[in-house]
């Protein structure tokens, strides 16, 4: 036997024996998924990060960063650049843990992760602008943030609320007070989302007539009813909800029938972006007591969970033992820098340095298409109230949960394994 094929034979034996190392049960694989996001990737702020280095190590930008918008006033590409939006989404997974253990540890670090969102909701000069991070003096921030950011501080703090987290009835009140004023702030700017200043004023939308608007403003209008009890938001959201908006003039319940859809014309699935509207259809189908307007978004679920499942075999293309570099200092992303007057121009330089980003850190798109991807589709599919359809891809996504080395993964978005995996826990009630 020639020392080529030994060599080949040693391994394929050694990637099989190390496959074997990370093919622990579900149950141990969330687990070390949770104690690796808090170990890594939860800042002393008590806000999810969006990469460190195996070790923690971060460059977090400074505040003159931030002032002079670079990489850009968006902050697409630092490593604290979705703290709101991480955070509101992961409030999923850990109040269904919480409602499933009664572990106090649980509302501990819930509470954490909400007085994370409050300090970001705190730090600007606008009413109602969310921040995405915080530079190296705790208080400043880009200028911009996001309807992607605002959902998931809503979502996430009207869910710690529903579930029963907050300490006491003081606690509960003040949240339900933080929640009724941001929307308030949103309802005086016509739906849309305030920055914190130039180069835009706005950046995001809720009143588009699409699915990532629709499902959004019909949440946050349904909640205002649950939280205020005033008749004028039920009336508001019965109204929006059989509006007829956008170009094919359907109903707002039509929308959210269809569920979740990808651009073909971008050629990438992006459910991680879409569980957002996912989570609102839910928590909309939650709040409905109406059997018609229910189904509809049931069904919406169903659509979104039947084209998420389609992303749970994109595991087989994550090598765990893969060692692309993955460069954790951002600031090759300055190469494409250039001043930014309007929102146009901030994209435009946003998705400039994103290029040289990638570029420099291949790895960095490998964890986003083959460990974003399929981790956020299986929390996707739990969201579906269908028992049988969320059985039937149960092993599908307890193979998701399984598949990753978490301490060998530079992104934290690996975090919605969790939620699925308490969602499948609950349904088992």
């Amino acid at each position: 036997m020639s020392a080529g094929v030994m060599r080949s034979i040693f391994f394929c034996v050694t990637l099989g024996f190390a496959s074997l190392l990370y093919s622990a049960p579900p149950e141990e694989a969330v687990e070390g998924a949770h104690k690796e996001l808090w170990r890594r990737f939860v800042d002393e702020h008590g806000l999810i990060l969006d990469y460190v280095g195996l070790k923690g190590e971060i460059v977090r930008p400074t505040p003159e960063d931030c002032r002079e918008m670079k990489p850009s006033a968006l902050s697409w590409g630092v490593p604290n650049e979705d703290g709101a939006m991480f955070n509101g989404l992961y409030l999923d997974a850990m109040c269904s843990r919480w409602l499933v253990t009664k572990d106090e540890e649980v509302r501990v670090k819930a509470r954490k992760l909400v007085a994370g969102l409050l300090k970001l909701s705190s730090v600007g000069e606008t009413p109602g602008f969310i921040a995405r991070g915080l530079a190296t003096d705790g208080k400043t921030t880009y200028p911009m943030g996001s309807n992607d950011q605002t959902t998931p501080w809503l979502y996430g703090l009207r869910r710690f609320v529903r579930d029963g987290l907050p300490a006491n009835a003081t606690e509960r009140e003040e949240l339900v007070r933080r929640f009724i004023e941001q929307v308030k702030v949103l309802d005086g700017h016509g739906w849309k989302v305030p920055t914190n200043g130039p180069p835009s004023k706005y950046r995001g939308d809720f009143a588009k007539p699409t699915l990532e608007a629709v499902p959004r403003l019909l949440f946050i209008l349904k909640a205002m009813h649950e939280f205020t009890g005033e008749a004028s938001w039920q009336e508001r959201y019965l109204a929006a909800a059989v509006e007829k908006v956008g170009k094919g003039q359907r109903e707002r319940l039509q929308v959210c029938r269809t569920g979740m859809v990808f651009d073909p014309g971008q050629g990438e699935r992006h459910s991680w972006t879409s569980s957002e509207s996912v989570i609102c259809l839910r928590g909309l189908w939650e709040m409905e007591s109406d059997p018609t307007r229910k189904a509809v978004y049931a069904e919406g679920l169903r659509h979104s969970a039947e084209l998420a499942a389609k992303s749970l075999a994109l595991i087989a293309k994550f090598d765990v033992n893969g060692t692309e570099a993955f460069d954790v200092d951002w600031r090759v992303m300055n190469g494409a820098w250039k001043p930014q007057h309007s929102e146009q121009d901030v994209v435009a330089v946003a998705l400039a340095g994103l290029k040289l980003q990638h570029t420099a850190s291949p790895r960095m798109h490998i964890e986003k298409d083959y460990l974003r991807e399929p981790c956020f589709a299986a929390w996707v599919v739990t969201l579906c109230p269908d028992r049988d359809l969320v059985t039937r891809h149960r092993t599908a996504i307890e193979k998701v949960i399984t598949h990753y080395d978490y301490q060998r993964v530079y992104l934290s978005q690996f975090f919605p394994v969790e939620s699925a995996w308490w969602r499948l826990r609950l349904l088992e009630r």
